[in-house]
């Protein structure tokens, strides 16, 4: 496994370490990492941005619409509502 040695640099009140460009994209990390402490050091992993996006939100809505009873569920509901049986 290959390994860089990077320098500690300030940030502020603070220290941190700047991951090269092509470390960033080999493990696709976007903007956030999970620092795990592990006994023997510290292991960094990209943090998963679990929302959805456009296309499968899209996706899910048609799945649980479709899961309901579709686009006539709701006269199945208005049937019942013993309208039919008044007198016109």
């Amino acid at each position: 496994m290959k390994s860089d040695t990077l320098s500690i640099v300030r940030i502020g009140n603070s220290r941190g370490v700047r991951l090269p460009v092509t470390m960033l994209s080999r493990y696709r990390i976007k903007t956030k990492v999970i620092a795990e402490q592990r006994p023997e050091g510290i292991l960094l992993r990209p943090a998963r941005d679990d929302r959805l996006s456009w296309e499968d939100t899209a996706r899910a809505m048609a799945v649980e619409h479709a899961r309901a009873g579709g686009e006539f569920a709701d006269m199945e509901r208005a049937a019942g509502d013993g309208l039919a049986s008044l007198d016109r």
